[in-house]
């Protein structure tokens, strides 16, 4: 689990609208599960930040990871002042009601290569892996998996479990379609118990979970996809739900495009169908 991993789900852009009343015990335990990753999003976002805009720890490689209200903290730090004041500034963070303080003290690890990295690609790798991450978390086919994802100047990392080919194929393209990413590592294993167990499950929940999604909330996941993706411009795509259908207006450059728009929508949790008829293709003229 990285510790970048949801940090974009505690920011403005990528805020989970509201749920309709669930009515099964698997809908509500599906909601539950994906309000305690919100929180803990919002909790590593919090540390982390505070980490990156703190002078003293700023020039230190720190990663934070929270489960279950404990943050546990690792990495290197100059000297044991700076270990307190990690500790202290995750412990005064909400929600927060443990922290496993794993920094180590190494007195040269202020003039190690690459110790004071650049603090917007520190930002940047953060904002990548926090999107895939949500990407991954959205839509119907990757949401269940267990996937770590991790960037480092635009190469990103996916490790962990799929059910199946067809579901790590996607679970790279959908990272690879990301702005920003200039390579995907897919380290995603198959294997065959998990298979079975995420079919059961799948048998049992789907129809009840899918209908607890709102419209807005698809919505609002749509547009953030279509936003995410490297070839598309989803400023000039409108998208509206009406009864779990997308409907996608505007414009795009190609046919290609059109169906891509189309298959990034359909692949959304909750969504029933799409209709993108008023999906315009430009029509460009020669001389």
């Amino acid at each position: 689990m990285h510790p970048f991993k949801k940090i974009a789900l505690a920011t403005a852009t990528v805020t989970v609208l509201g749920f309709t009343p669930v009515f099964s015990q698997a809908a509500q335990a599906a909601q539950g599960d994906l309000q305690t990753q919100l929180a803990e999003a919002r909790q590593e976002g919090s540390i982390w930040t505070a980490f990156a805009l703190n002078r003293h720890l700023s020039p230190f490689n720190l990663s934070v990871e929270v489960e279950q209200g404990t943050a546990v903290l690792k990495g290197k730090v100059e000297n044991e002042v700076d270990k307190e004041l990690a500790g202290q500034i995750a412990g005064d963070t909400q929600g927060i009601n443990k922290v496993d303080n794993q920094l180590e003290i190494d007195e040269a690890v202020a003039s190690e290569p690459g110790t004071k990295a650049n603090m917007a690609q520190r930002f940047e790798d953060a904002t990548l892996t926090a999107t895939i991450k949500s990407k991954l978390l959205w839509n119907s086919v990757t949401e269940a998996l267990k996937i770590d994802v991790t960037s480092q100047q635009g190469v990103v990392t996916l490790k962990g479990q799929a059910q199946s080919a067809d579901a790590k194929l996607l679970a790279g393209s959908l990272a690879s379609n990301t702005d920003g990413v200039t390579e995907v590592n897919n380290l995603i294993s198959l294997s065959a118990r998990d298979t079975q167990a995420i079919k059961e499950q799948s048998a049992a929940e789907a129809n009840s979970v899918r209908e607890e999604f709102s419209d807005v909330w698809i919505t609002s996941k749509v547009k953030s996809s279509l936003i995410y993706s490297r070839t598309l411009d989803g400023l000039n795509i409108k998208v509206d739900t009406k009864a779990g259908v997308v409907k996608l207006e505007g414009v795009v450059a190609n046919y290609a495009e059109k169906e891509l728009a189309v298959e990034i929508a359909r692949n959304i949790r909750g969504v029933k169908g799409v209709d993108a008829d008023t999906l315009r293709v430009t029509t460009r003229t020669t001389g």
